[in-house]
């Protein structure tokens, strides 16, 4: 049968009109796409098209940035891969951005942007967006959650500003991916392509294809933002399962004009107790009040802990029995929400060299390269960190210095997040402490207090 040829020639940055010609290719035509450089700064970009679907398929035309050309595929819309998304295109790659939902949806609640989130936000021209989603809270307080007594507390608001030059900020997870959402559309070397699970890759020194489903889409690097369940790394690296903490989050929104007048809703609240402990903060303006409780599967009754599970519904009561023995504000809080999400976590153990997120042509980022425990408040951070230090490798890059550039993100992010990830661990076992290590704890806060809750390690970063 009869093919449609589709051809154009870049000559020093400046792609001509496309021509079409009809060929009779040869019956096993394995290549759909081909580029070939031609030297002294001309390619010819070569695209074998079905009679009858030109319109459909015929390639966009490609500005070029510094002389790049490179094309970025990138696994997962989520945060990490719209954030990832966004800083290839701003450093003059194409993009096709890989997504298995059919929609993006508006799931999970509060998320917590400590400085180093805020900076990379703001670097990338969206400062004025979150400002008018995100909510700033004044300060961090510690609470004990049985004994109702304050432990600690560390101002935020403007102490932050002056100390870091950004705020710290908390904001509702769909608002945060919505603000992405628009800056990536706004783009127009980004495709969005939803629908499309990943099944897996393929790649040589010369390129990348990665298969979803019946389509398979080829590029230079591939960047992995498939979450912990990352089919990417599973293959990349002959990896189990992400593993079980046998810890359970109990996630609820309310009204904020529904907090009791006793609690302000302006700080972050943190509840400690005996395997568990709460977090409270303002989103989406102040508007709203956002509830994370997380307790140890032995002190959560019908908890799940299956992949299967991953994101179900919950309900008052099993929530009020993980908190059985609170006292003061804190029940009263726990019994104005009526419906909950649970997510049970999982994480992987602390990353131990460059080679975990990046392998040739292929680099993890996010959950899919370094799952971690909340108890740092960083999973968000952390992969807004990553897209941008990619960002920044991939800029100019081009043919084999765009795999070279991955291992320069690896190699300059993976002692960082490895630190975050054995802190976060510590703290879920200092934030749950029964006995001389409660004492210790509440003991070093009452004395240390903002010294010790203070991270410019972090922060600075």
């Amino acid at each position: 049968s009869w093919f449609w040829l589709a051809m154009r020639i870049c000559s020093h940055g400046s792609w001509g009109p496309v021509a079409l010609c009809q060929v009779q290719p040869p019956a096993a035509a394995a290549r759909r796409r081909a580029a070939i450089d031609l030297g002294q700064g001309n390619t010819i970009e070569l695209v074998l098209l079905q009679a009858g679907r030109v319109a459909a398929v015929l390639p966009r035309q490609r500005q070029l940035h510094n002389g790049c050309m490179g094309h970025v595929l990138v696994a997962g819309a989520g945060i990490g891969g719209l954030a990832v998304a966004l800083a290839c295109a701003r450093a003059g790659h194409t993009v096709q951005l890989l997504e298995q939902s059919r929609q993006l949806s508006e799931v999970g609640a509060g998320i917590q942007l400590g400085p180093n989130a805020v900076r990379r936000l703001d670097a990338w021209g969206l400062a004025a967006d979150l400002a008018r989603v995100a909510s700033w809270p004044q300060r961090l307080e510690l609470h004990s959650a049985d004994r109702h007594r304050l432990l600690g507390q560390m101002p935020l608001g403007a102490a932050m500003q002056l100390r870091y030059g950004y705020g710290y900020a908390t904001v509702h997870r769909a608002d945060l991916q919505q603000l992405l959402l628009q800056a990536v559309r706004a783009e127009s070397g980004v495709e969005l392509v939803l629908g499309h699970p990943v099944t897996d890759f393929e790649q040589s020194e010369h390129g990348v294809r990665l298969h979803c489903a019946a389509q398979v889409f080829e590029g230079d690097v591939l960047l992995a933002a498939d979450g912990v369940w990352s089919v990417v790394r599973e293959q990349l690296h002959n990896d189990r399962a992400a593993r079980s903490t046998g810890h359970v989050a109990y996630r609820a929104l309310i009204d904020s004009d529904a907090v009791p007048d006793a609690l302000s809703t302006s700080a972050v609240h943190a509840w400690m107790g005996p395997h568990m402990h709460v977090v409270a903060y303002p989103v989406s303006g102040g508007s709203r009040f956002n509830l994370v409780l997380i307790a140890e599967q032995r002190a959560a009754a019908g908890a799940v802990d299956a992949h299967e599970g991953w994101d179900g519904a919950s309900n008052r009561a099993t929530v009020l029995q993980a908190a059985v023995g609170m006292r003061g504000l804190l029940p009263e809080l726990l019994q104005l929400v009526d419906s909950w999400r649970q997510w049970p976590l999982y994480d992987r153990m602390p990353v131990r060299d460059a080679a975990e997120l990046a392998q040739g042509r292929v680099a993890l980022l996010g959950d899919a390269a370094h799952p971690m425990r909340p108890y740092l408040a960083q999973g968000a951070a952390m992969a807004l960190e990553d897209a941008a230090e990619l960002g920044v490798r991939l800029q100019g890059c081009t043919g084999a210095a765009m795999a070279a550039a991955l291992g320069a993100y690896a190699a300059a992010r993976w002692q960082r997040v490895a630190r975050v990830q054995r802190r976060a661990q510590r703290n879920g076992q200092i934030f749950h402490a029964t006995g001389l290590m409660r004492v210790g704890r509440d003991a070093s806060l009452g004395v240390l207090g903002e010294r010790l809750l203070d991270l410019p390690w972090l922060y600075a970063g």
